[in-house]
């Protein structure tokens, strides 16, 4: 899977800015949909999934995920413990991202069903835009 090769690149150059404690964990979930994220899901309509790939995505996005919310401290013992996954979905509040790739699928799907139905202009762009000569047709004269 090329999309999670190039995810992981993206994670291990900004792991140190996902670890970092000067930073909000707002800050680092940004950073984490708008560049490592999209790193993944490029071209995700087209793929389909086995279920051994969708566990490695799960995988990629909980080790993420744990790298920005940092480990939790037990109030009782007093250890420190890795976030459980209904922990890390309580945090984190967005749809994870096996459901986002079925979404973008779907919409996909929903577009070239739909893409049929449609009529397509072919015309010419013509005239000057200031003076709202938008559309004409390529030898027909204006009014």
């Amino acid at each position: 899977m090329s999309g999670l090769k190039s995810g992981n690149a993206c994670y291990h150059s900004g792991q140190s800015l996902l670890s970092s404690i000067l930073l909000s964990k707002n800050v680092k979930i940004q950073i984490c949909k708008t560049i490592i994220l999209p790193a993944v899901l490029y071209g995700c309509e087209s793929w389909s999934l086995t279920l051994r790939e969708e566990r490695m995505l799960r995988v990629f996005e909980k080790r993420g995920l744990r790298k920005i919310f940092g480990p939790k401290r037990d109030e009782v013992i007093g250890e420190w413990g890795r976030l459980h996954h209904v922990e890390l979905n309580y945090l984190y509040c967005s749809p994870n991202i096996v459901r986002v790739i079925k979404s973008r699928r779907m919409r996909m799907a929903e577009h070239v069903a739909c893409s049929g139905r449609r009529k397509v202009y072919t015309g010419v762009w013509w005239g000057n835009l200031r003076e709202g000569d938008h559309l004409e047709e390529p030898g027909v004269e204006g009014d």
